[in-house]
């Protein structure tokens, strides 16, 4: 469980990662091996997303679903 901050595409794969500690096996079941990348603290989660082919809204949705 991580703190009630909503996560929004907005932010950067860093904080979502700082926020929410399964990040890494939600941002890993889209193909985005976040975790190891140099951008993810400065590249958004829409910015990563999109690069991977992936909806933003999807991640950021099931990212929050893991933090209620």
């Amino acid at each position: 469980m991580c703190p009630r901050e909503v996560i929004t595409k907005d932010m950067t794969i860093a904080e979502a990662l700082r926020l929410c500690p399964s990040a890494p096996d939600i941002f890993g079941e889209v193909g985005m091996g976040c975790c190891i990348c140099m951008a993810a603290s400065a590249e958004t989660i829409e910015e990563g997303a999109l690069m991977h082919e992936v909806d933003p809204q999807t991640i950021v949705d099931k990212l929050n679903a893991a933090c209620e």
